[in-house]
């Protein structure tokens, strides 16, 4: 630490001549980078992963245009706080100065919550910038997205890594050979802050003067916990023993997969969602209840939170682990999505064709239409007449 600071916050850029990647972005010939040496900045929101500038490059932009910049995290504030920041720029307003609010996370917050934002976005009393690691078509409400712009922000090079490690170590006035930074870079997944935190890490074990090798970046990196995150291998190692466990059996590793990515930060929405997606694709029609239990679980997380949501994570886990096995629907959805990619827009039978008008009857859309009730129907078919008689949904 320097000045009672991480690395990462104590080198954090502070204008973009000191912001590395993001180069289609922020780059000379970016819109973004007109917009803000023009002083025209929009509502944006940021969509990227963990450690790929969302936060640095929302301050420099408030730097940039002299705006002044109020930040609140999602996950640990609401609308009586952003009624304050309101206030505040209104009154700033007043005085002829802008304000920018940083909304870190803001896929965290609800509905409500994100139409609180409308007015103030739409008077200008705010420009928003917020950030979210999940897609904002689903994370961020639709009304607030259509008068925001989304800036897609992608996880940074080796390259750019390597840049951010050197310039940290220039004013450190310390030397690390470059095979190691470059393993650091590497293994940092894209992520500035992860590659710092590394650095830093190996740093307070070695000491200043002492000589930097891999065997010792490569034990701080594998020691539990110390570096777990969410866009990191860990994370992907955990999902995936996570789901394998509940597709064997095992209802003891599910539920403590599921739990460990808990208590390692993880967004239970996320694993919420991951059961939900399970449910239909490895239980299937094997136990139509599994799907139930799985979007309740969502709910329920959704409704009461950390810690609490943690014993119905563990409960869908064992349950979903539990359950009987069916990958048919699955199956039989990818070789359907298949053969539409191949077989294009294929007609409609005019017999299943919808009928309201004098016209369409007068084309025969729905002639010699079986009412299944009333009528036998054994004989119709449903499915447009090239893929006649193909049976996608089979026995598994």
């Amino acid at each position: 630490m320097i000045k009672d600071l991480p690395l990462a916050a104590y080198f954090r850029p502070k204008n973009l001549k000191e912001f590395y990647g993001q180069e289609r972005v922020v780059g000379p010939e970016a819109w973004l980078f007109a917009s803000i040496k023009n002083d025209k900045v929009p509502s944006l929101i940021f969509w990227g992963p963990p450690g790929s500038g969302k936060t640095t490059l929302a301050a420099i932009i408030a730097k940039e245009t002299k705006a002044e910049f109020k930040e609140l995290s999602a996950t640990g504030s609401g609308v009586k706080d952003l009624k304050i920041i309101v206030e505040q720029a209104r009154e700033a307003k007043r005085l002829g100065m802008k304000t920018i609010l940083f909304i870190d996370e803001i896929h965290r917050w609800n509905k409500a919550q994100q139409d609180a934002l409308l007015p103030q976005v739409e008077t200008g009393t705010i420009t928003l910038i917020g950030a979210t690691t999940e897609n904002p078509s689903f994370a961020v409400n639709a009304a607030l997205l259509s008068r925001a712009k989304v800036v897609v922000l992608e996880a940074l090079r080796e390259d750019d890594l390597l840049k951010i490690l050197e310039r940290a170590l220039k004013e450190l006035k310390i030397k690390v050979k470059r095979d190691v930074l470059k393993f650091i870079a590497r293994v940092s997944s894209g992520d500035a802050r992860r590659a710092l935190n590394i650095l830093e890490s190996a740093l307070e074990v070695a000491g200043r003067d002492a000589i930097l090798s891999l065997d010792l970046i490569k034990a701080i990196i594998y020691k539990p916990g110390l570096l777990y995150d969410k866009s990191g291998d860990e994370h992907y190692n955990l999902i995936s023993a996570l789901h394998k466990s509940m597709r064997g059996g095992d209802a003891d590793a599910a539920m403590y997969y599921s739990l460990r990515m808990v208590m390692a930060g993880e967004d239970p929405l996320y694993l919420a969602r991951r059961m939900i997606r399970f449910a239909s694709e490895d239980i299937g029609l094997a136990n139509n209840s599994a799907l139930m239990l799985a979007t309740a679980t969502y709910d329920a997380c959704k409704s009461i939170g950390l810690p609490e949501c943690g014993v119905n994570l563990a409960h869908c886990a064992a349950y979903l682990a539990k359950s009987p096995k069916s990958v048919a629907v699955y199956f039989a959805h990818n070789e359907i999505m298949q053969e539409i990619e191949n077989s294009g827009s294929l007609p409609v039978p005019m017999h299943l064709r919808n009928a309201p008008t004098k016209l369409m009857k007068d084309l025969e859309y729905g002639k010699d239409y079986k009412y299944t009730p009333t009528e036998d129907s054994s004989k119709q078919t449903y499915l447009p007449e090239k893929l006649n008689g193909r049976k996608f949904l089979k026995k598994i």
